[in-house]
């Protein structure tokens, strides 16, 4: 897994997700996805059909979910005998994971033999969204009646998740495999969210850049990229196309979201100064380094014993927000520009300067070595009306507030409270 629990804490408060399994050796992964579920605050209430007991029993889903879990539309424990029409009212959401190729067909067919298939036809549409797993191999994965179905039941309404590609159970290699727990957890959470930039076109940088001295040695900074990612699957939450510029850090890419991975600042200039031109919103997140050696040496550069270290003259890298803050479809308002500015000391002060220097909408600064590495920041935005600040919390929830105030900017909403 790329995540851990304590990434999900929360995500999911007052939720309620009716949890479906279908057949399939899949349904080992809704075990660890119903777990996830109820780490994120969410209350899970698990149906599985007959076949889906073949493969996993009721008792450990229950264990899991923490409630008793239904196998029959006959179940007398509802006091209207209805349990599909109670299930799918209470739910905020339906996933169905494992999905078999057998329940989309009676999803394409509008077919309720059983109770998970009946509470799906029976779901209100606008209240109780559907969202499908499917799992299966790779050959019925191909077969054009899955895909005919699965055009089907996306056209009458339900959300149809992707599949992973690799090893199956039945040792062939190819598309089919369910997505894993953390993905299918990410993949809900994205769904749920408020759609505050539908249809955005967001490009992020994140990370540092390095800036080699020799094959072995470079300049760098301490950026962990931890704030620009976290930005990044906000972005993407809230509706947008996102493209992330990320410097050289080993963090998973958020789901959705197309990475283009570099190292030096002339290469990220390269890349962001190329997306630019289709972004509609532009966020600097990274820790650009200001200069870079002027020659690298082709060689490790050795030690000759004097005592004294070889010159090293640098030259300015660009600068790759003022640059594109300045450029004519920014300067039109097609490009809204958001930069940051990463200080030691007198955060307000540097950063209204660097603001007014980088020619940008909107600045947000915190204090680097109080956040370089770290899981939490505090931020300080800075804006032509003043300044918002957002108390430090975890850089997940900083990023959400982030994007909600940009997109009250791009939208010309109201502004969060000033102080």
């Amino acid at each position: 897994m790329n995540t851990t629990i304590n990434d999900w804490a929360g995500e999911l408060a007052g939720r309620h997700i009716v949890l479906g399994l279908t057949g399939g050796v899949a349904a080992y992964k809704a075990a660890e996805f119903c777990r996830l579920l109820v780490k994120a605050g969410a209350t899970v209430q698990v149906v599985m059909t007959d076949a889906a007991c073949r493969f996993i029993t009721p008792v450990t889903m229950q264990a899991l979910s923490g409630r008793p879990v239904f196998t029959s539309q006959w179940d007398a424990r509802a006091d209207n005998h209805m349990p599909h029409i109670n299930l799918s009212r209470e739910a905020d959401a339906i996933v169905v994971a494992p999905a078999s190729a057998d329940f989309i067909a009676q999803l394409a067919q509008g077919r309720a033999g059983e109770l998970l298939s009946l509470l799906c036809l029976a779901r209100p549409l606008a209240q109780a969204p559907l969202l499908v797993a499917p799992a299966m191999n790779r050959q019925m994965w191909a077969h054009p009646a899955t895909q005919r179905n699965l055009r089907q039941i996306a056209a009458d309404g339900a959300h149809v998740l992707a599949v992973g590609c690799g090893e199956q159970a039945c040792g062939e290699n190819g598309d089919g495999r369910m997505l894993e727990a953390d993905e299918l957890l990410e993949e809900l959470i994205a769904f749920l969210a408020p759609k505050q930039l539908l249809g955005a076109r967001v490009l992020v940088t994140a990370g540092p850049t390095y800036e080699a001295i020799d094959p072995v040695r470079g300049i760098t900074n301490r950026s962990s990229g931890k704030m620009g990612f976290a930005i990044a699957r906000a972005a993407r939450e809230a509706g947008a196309d996102v493209t992330l510029i990320a410097g050289p850090v080993a963090l998973p890419t958020p789901r959705g979201v197309r990475r283009i991975a570099v190292t030096s600042a002339v290469q990220m200039h390269a890349a962001a100064v190329d997306e630019a031109r289709t972004a509609t919103v532009f966020i600097a997140t990274a820790a650009v380094a200001d200069w870079r050696p002027a020659h690298a040496a082709g060689n490790k550069i050795k030690k000759d014993g004097g005592g004294q270290p070889p010159p090293l003259a640098l030259a300015e890298n660009p600068d790759i927000l003022a640059e594109i803050a300045h450029a004519p479809r920014a300067q039109s308002g097609e490009l809204y520009c958001v930069g940051f500015a990463a200080e030691s000391d007198d955060l307000l002060v540097h950063a209204q300067a660097k603001r007014a220097r980088k020619g940008v909408p909107l600045l947000a600064a915190n204090i680097g070595p109080a956040t370089f590495g770290r899981d939490d920041n505090a931020l300080l935005l800075i804006d032509d009306e003043g300044v918002t600040e957002l108390p430090r919390a975890s850089k997940r929830a900083l990023a959400r507030q982030l994007v909600a105030e940009i997109a009250r900017r791009v939208s010309g909403g109201e502004e969060g409270e000033r102080v």
